[in-house]
């Protein structure tokens, strides 16, 4: 390891096209797990969080090590630093968005009865876990909202569902940090059995 980072330090010192890349792909993939990170760790995700924090921290010290032994000789590495700190955080929130972990709140509120019945039941046959309350708007006009608690793996599916059935809907989506007891606990049987999925 030793000789690794003194051939690393070696190499910072010259204007070699390998040092450039190693410092964007380096920096680009560091900052990516950090943002990874805080999203694990507010989800509540605990453990991989603080695995994937070695991998970053690790990867911070060689990185800025790299850029700091050379950079008021050689401007560029500071350039490439920023520029793979941006497309970092943007990789890593797209990262955030394939893998989904976690949960997710909808609140969907439909104008009528016949619209919220019609779209639990639709729900329900797709294994999505759904209550429904009387709600009333700003004019005493009765309304009904459904309360779902979804995988965030699930959240566009749901989300079609939804506006493929009512598309004036009004919809809000929030994380949810933990969930306890409730229908998810065996959705996924219940969507095994589902003959359409």
């Amino acid at each position: 390891m030793a000789a690794l980072l003194e051939k690393l330090m070696e190499l910072s010192r010259t204007a070699n096209i390998w040092i450039y890349l190693i410092i964007f792909f380096g920096k680009m993939a560091e900052v990516a797990t950090s943002t990874l990170r805080i999203v694990l760790i507010n989800r509540g995700i605990r453990v991989t969080g603080s695995l994937i924090a070695v991998v970053e921290i690790t990867l911070w010290l060689v990185i800025t090590g790299t850029v700091l032994s050379s950079f008021h000789t050689d401007p560029l590495k500071m350039l490439v630093y920023a520029v793979a700190f941006g497309l970092g955080n943007f990789i890593g929130s797209w990262l955030d968005e394939q893998l989904a972990f976690g949960l997710s709140s909808l609140q969907v509120v439909v104008p009528d009865m016949v619209t919220a019945n019609g779209l639990c039941e639709q729900m329900r046959k797709n294994g999505f876990g759904i209550s429904t309350l009387e709600v009333r708007g700003k004019d005493e006009q009765q309304h009904y909202m459904l309360l779902m608690m979804v995988r965030r793996k699930r959240l566009k599916e749901g989300l079609a569902l939804i506006n493929g059935m009512c598309d004036n809907a009004v919809i809000t989506v929030s994380d949810v940090k933990s969930q306890k007891g409730g229908y998810m606990r065996n959705a996924a049987k219940r969507r095994i059995h589902n003959p359409l999925k």
